[in-house]
């Protein structure tokens, strides 16, 4: 049988990084982390290949040009464009199952590449507020803040994550991230029993 790719998406500062790296943490799935690889600059903290597999555009047109890449996106931030991509040679679902974040357009990218059987995608939500206070906290713990970068994205997922967007695809389940963590993992947990 087949694995599946587990898909968190949603808007920037949701939650959806902790609530993967926790799932994989507690390792009651056996789940495989899915890196994705990015050409934006490295964050206070990160480490290659943790958080991304970080590429010079020059590696990632290498990669594309060898059909490697099963999607890819790029951000025009204030700093240039950021590109973000998952290469297929970093998964193997006839052994394992992964779990990854992504995009709604991402998605998409996954089901033509895998078929939506093999997919579960969760969409985290939380208070635009909360959000906002979780980024503005995260970006003041950088060295050099980007601040101007933080307000377009923050606007950018408003339209990325409408609801006429959402509805356009197949999503497995919402989860609402506004509570506590322990609360969000018992939600994620019950709709992983179902799938997994």
């Amino acid at each position: 049988m087949m694995g599946k790719i587990i898909l968190f998406m949603g808007p920037s500062s949701s939650g959806k990084d902790t609530i993967k790296r926790r799932l994989i943490k507690e390792n009651k799935f056996a789940l495989k982390e899915m890196i994705m690889s990015t050409t934006r600059p490295m964050r206070t903290g990160e480490v290659e290949g943790r958080e991304y597999y970080f590429k010079t555009v020059e590696e990632m047109l290498e990669l594309e040009k060898e059909g490697k890449i099963i999607e890819k996106r790029t951000y025009k931030t204030a700093y240039g464009p950021w590109h973000y991509f998952t290469t297929s040679s970093s998964i193997d679902l006839d052994n394992y199952n992964y779990v990854g974040s992504n995009t709604l357009e991402g998605l998409d990218q996954f089901v033509k590449f895998y078929g939506i059987e093999n997919i579960i995608s969760l969409l985290v939500t939380i208070d635009d507020g909360l959000r906002l206070q979780r980024a503005l906290d995260r970006e003041r713990r950088e060295e050099n803040p980007k601040y101007q970068e933080l307000c377009r994205r923050f606007l950018a997922d408003s339209t990325d994550f409408s609801e006429e967007n959402i509805n356009k695809r197949h999503i497995t389940s919402i989860i609402n991230n506004d509570s506590n963590l322990d609360n969000t993992m018992k939600e994620v947990e019950k709709v992983l029993k179902i799938y997994l």
